[in-house]
């Protein structure tokens, strides 16, 4: 079964919108009355650090300076309003989040000038208190100023309910974009991963109930001739993001593996995701069971484990069974095109988050930005309070960047054990694990301790005490990562592993070194490799 293949034309320069990835969850559905959202950044060109943007005023006049989220390129000035909120990485101080993946979609109509859509999503992060205030302040900036972005799907959540908003530009000629509002019911989760999601509309939704459209979203379709049906029978998806074969397998699969892991009935979409049933998966899905945050953090470390996609295993993973492939997602040979598994948890992640909206807690207390950096798998979820008033050195802006090392850095000390880890994945993953488990149990054993001490302060109190309570643990764990490394490179040195006694490694009786062990291949890459050894 990992022998998949698919014969299709498909212009490999596009692959890389194919990036993020977002779960979300309504309240309803979890274990605490959480709003969930989590988000994976990947880029090889992205560099993990926490954003923080204070709160302001500002005066009548200024203006807002909009800069291309991913490449840094100038594209203008807005009006600045009075006020601005605080922001902590994707979640502002009244727990407004809002993340997204990049679809792509119809090349003609992406845009070059306006508003990108990552400047999109921190002007609503600013100015906004609610999900249908940034659905509405998005659509009404991509209208008066333009849309300078290719397709996209953001997740927009607040302390009460939970959206996901899908937007196409409207080409070079014409400003604007079209774009859908699909809100997620409470008990239900949902994904998107690089593909828009929303079909069918409801149009007779006129109070906005659940739903919020561009006027022109049918009847611009109409005019590119994209579509000439009825209104009932439009499909948003399917009119600006087709679905292709590598779509499907890279890009749905990981809302596929997200649900199966909920939902006991979604195996039987694996034919959707390996191209042979057209039945789409529903846009959103009752868990099984309410979920955790910390189930968030494990899902983000999906790598298709125990299906035939697991990227762990096969030929491509070697005999210490990683997940690196190289020269991209896939490769030509032969005049066949070949794709690689996408997972959820993969090498080139500069940052992510599960976002923890929390509507039962007070306002001096908030959310949890719950933040890591670096591929998921190896990381570690820190908790971030949504009210701090300023974020760690190790996480800062600054401290380091992708070409210039820092040791001071999160990011550079997670990624010494993730590539490290690499080079034998499946032995040194458990001592991975093991600490990553240990960390992430006591924060959430020490999370309610400090919601109920800063419960009994005052809002700037409260305020200083959780800043240094966040940055505390940041600095802490950026640290036990660099002993991590440490270890690991003196245990796997040159391929052996280090024996160890009581928690040390071993040594004799005077006191020097004992001679490592030395794993040998697995018997099944042995197997692949013995006609071509020398032998008896």
């Amino acid at each position: 079964m990992k022998k998949i293949f698919f014969t299709i034309c498909f212009v490999l320069s596009y692959l890389y919108v194919w990036s993020c990835t977002n779960f979300m969850a309504g309240k309803d559905a979890t274990t605490d009355g959480s709003i969930l959202v989590s988000y994976a950044a990947d880029s090889y060109s992205l560099y993990g650090f926490l954003r923080y943007q204070s709160a302001a005023d500002h005066a009548e006049g200024e203006m807002r300076e909009i800069r291309d989220w991913d490449t840094g390129k100038p594209l203008g000035q807005i009006p600045q309003v009075a006020h601005t909120y605080s922001v902590v990485g994707n979640m502002n101080e009244h727990q407004l989040v809002i993340g997204e993946t990049t679809y792509g979609g119809r090349e003609e109509l992406y845009g070059d000038s306006g508003i990108d859509y990552g400047s999109l999503i921190y002007i609503a992060l600013e100015r906004c208190r609610t999900a249908r205030e940034a659905i509405q302040l998005i659509a009404s900036l991509m209208q008066e100023y333009g849309y300078a972005s290719e397709g996209e799907s953001f997740t927009i959540a607040d302390t009460q309910e939970l959206w996901i908003m899908e937007v196409i530009g409207k080409g070079k000629e014409e400003k604007g974009a079209v774009w859908v509002a699909r809100r997620i019911p409470d008990d239900c989760v949902s994904a998107h991963a690089n593909q828009a999601r929303i079909t069918q509309i409801d149009f007779s939704d006129s109070n906005h109930e659940n739903w919020y459209w561009a006027e022109d979203v049918v009847d611009f379709a109409r005019q590119k001739g994209y579509f000439d049906g009825n209104n009932d029978v439009f499909s948003f998806s399917d009119t600006y993001n087709p679905l292709e074969i590598s779509s499907l397998y890279i890009c749905e699969a990981r809302v596929w593996s997200f649900f199966r892991r909920v939902n006991s009935q979604m195996d039987k979409y694996l034919e959707y995701v390996l191209g042979r049933k057209s039945e789409r998966m529903p846009l959103f899905i009752k868990p099984d069971m309410k979920v955790s945050a910390q189930d968030f953090k494990n899902y983000m470390r999906d790598q298709y484990e125990g299906t035939v996609l697991d990227i762990t295993q096969g030929t491509d993973a070697g005999p210490w069974n990683t997940k690196l492939r190289y020269g991209g997602l896939g490769f030509k040979l032969d005049s066949v095109q070949y794709w690689y598994e996408r997972p959820t948890a993969t090498q080139q992640t500069g940052w992510s988050f599960v976002a923890q909206i929390r509507p039962y807690a007070p306002e001096q207390i908030g959310g949890i930005f719950w933040f890591g950096v670096d591929d998921a798998a190896t990381n570690l979820y820190v908790p971030m309070y949504c009210t701090i008033n300023r974020v760690p050195e190790c996480m800062k802006q600054g401290n380091g960047d992708l070409y210039t090392y820092s040791p001071t850095s999160a990011f550079w000390a997670f990624n010494k054990v993730a590539n490290w880890a690499y080079t034998k994945y499946s032995a040194m993953m458990p001592d991975i694990k093991s600490v990553q488990n240990k960390w992430e149990e006591y924060f959430n054993t020490l999370v309610p301790a400090i919601d109920q001490s800063a419960m009994e302060m005052s809002n700037s109190d409260a305020r200083n005490y959780l800043t240094e309570f966040s940055c505390n643990q940041a600095e802490a764990s950026t640290q036990a990562w660099n002993r991590l490394f440490e270890y690991l490179l003196v245990k796997y040195l040159d391929g052996q592993q280090r024996k160890e006694e009581n928690g040390q490694f071993k040594r004799n009786e005077w006191g020097e070194p004992v001679s490592p062990i030395r794993p040998p291949f697995p018997e099944d890459y042995l197997r692949k490799i013995a006609p071509e050894i020398m032998h008896e």
